[in-house]
């Protein structure tokens, strides 16, 4: 019964219009003082131990390197050497845009930093050598997602929050994934383009490609740098976000020019702003879950799952679908930190890894964030294409589908997110 009335509550709130994280709070808040004898003390504690963890301060270290990245021209340069390795292939521009929004995604952690950055400058040079501009909407706002799966990923961070999981063992996990999504991306760019004979860039020679390589070498080298500097212990993801924004910062103001002092103090007030939402969401989302626990809804779920005889493979197609219908109408941190809570205990209880079970969700946010009505990426995509939500819509479907056909591989063949950290010894 309780179950039923949070439920209802919160999405009252969220038909009103009213943003998830203050629907959250105000749900918690709501219950906790007409339906329990719980102290308001007790609320105020967990608001401040709720975020109190290490690995939460990796979120405002990712997003600051993300910024000084973008404004510092590091996409740009990323760009350039996509294109002179790939661009000679059927839809070359569009699979440059692929490998570069895979190569930004490993220095950034965000998918909609991966769509500003490198859509910005892409579209513009895709449309004038005269591809479709849906063609190149839906490269850029499906490619994107990879920021969320390819390691760093602020997504990973708070699944990790979430659920008690290892940071390092996620972020190993999204490689193999990531490297596998952008190639059945880039598989399905080619295809397309090869199909409607879409636009081939002249083969740059070895001397360009080197060129290329040379100028984006010191954004590559963030890559190394963060994983690098987890795999072999030498520090934290936290410390390791630490690291990034600090090189980001030496790259784009001192080594590549491209931002100056007088711009850094707007990407620091736009990185606090942006990390204060995020952590303000995840505080609700934290108060959320006392009240489930308190409340013994997970532990409820669980049981009516397992006595309903679903094995784990009926489980996770159920937790596709949930997910899924939650991208519908929720922003992926809201997904994670609401739902993780809730199907954890029962995907350990069906014993069911936590690491694979955090890509699948990771996955599944990604999908989310390229379908209306709250697709995040089709919003970002919109203000640089122009195009309206409708549109994109129809313009992202080839490649929506291709990422649907791999959350069902990465949901029921585990090895793909496994098989590293377990071949890294860090499991």
């Amino acid at each position: 019964m309780s179950t039923l009335i949070i439920f209802g509550l919160l999405i009252a709130l969220m038909l009103t219009g009213m943003p998830i994280s203050i629907s959250l709070g105000l749900t918690v808040l709501t219950f906790l003082f007409t339906m329990t004898e719980v102290p308001i003390e007790s609320v105020a504690l967990k608001l401040f131990t709720g975020i109190e963890k290490f690995e939460i301060m990796a979120i405002p270290f990712f997003i600051l390197a993300g910024n000084f990245l973008t404004h510092g021209g590091v996409a740009r340069r990323m760009i350039n050497f996509a294109t002179s390795m790939v661009g000679h292939w059927h839809g070359g521009l569009g699979l440059a845009g692929v490998l570069a929004c895979a190569l930004f995604a490993a220095v950034s952690g965000s998918s909609p930093a991966c769509v500003v950055a490198i859509g910005s400058i892409l579209l513009p040079a895709m449309v004038k050598q005269g591809f479709p501009p849906r063609f190149g909407a839906g490269v850029i706002t499906t490619s994107g997602a990879l920021g969320i799966l390819i390691p760093p990923s602020i997504a990973m961070v708070m699944y990790s929050v979430a659920t008690n999981t290892s940071v390092g063992q996620l972020f190993m996990a999204g490689v193999i994934p990531g490297l596998m999504l952008a190639a059945l991306l880039g598989l399905t760019t080619w295809y397309r383009a090869r199909k409607f004979d879409y636009p081939r860039l002249p083969k740059a020679s070895v001397a360009q490609r080197l060129k290329a390589l040379r100028e984006s070498f010191w954004g590559l080298s963030l890559i190394v740098l963060v994983i690098g500097g987890i795999y072999t212990g030498i520090f934290t993801p936290t410390e390791a976000a630490a690291m990034s924004a600090v090189y980001a910062f030496i790259v784009a103001v001192f080594v590549y020019k491209d931002l100056t002092l007088k711009q850094v103090p707007k990407v620091l007030l736009d990185s606090a702003s942006m990390s204060a939402m995020l952590l303000y969401i995840i505080t609700n989302a934290v108060l959320f879950s006392f009240l489930m626990t308190s409340e013994g809804v997970p532990q409820a779920m669980a049981s009516w799952l397992i006595d309903a005889g679903l094995g784990p493979v009926a489980f996770l197609l159920v937790v596709n679908v949930i997910l899924l219908l939650a991208g519908n109408v929720m922003e992926p941190s809201s997904i994670v930190l609401i739902f993780a809570p809730i199907l954890f205990p029962v995907a350990t209880a069906l014993g069911i890894d936590p690491v694979h079970f955090g890509i699948l969700i990771v996955v599944n946010m990604e999908v989310g964030m390229c379908h209306p009505p709250v697709g995040l990426n089709l919003y970002v995509a919109s203000g640089i294409t122009k195009m309206g939500i409708t549109e994109l819509t129809v313009a992202v479907w080839p490649w929506l589908l291709t990422m649907l056909a791999f959350l069902g591989l990465v949901t029921y063949v585990p090895t793909i997110s496994l098989w590293l950290p377990r071949a890294l010894g860090m499991m």
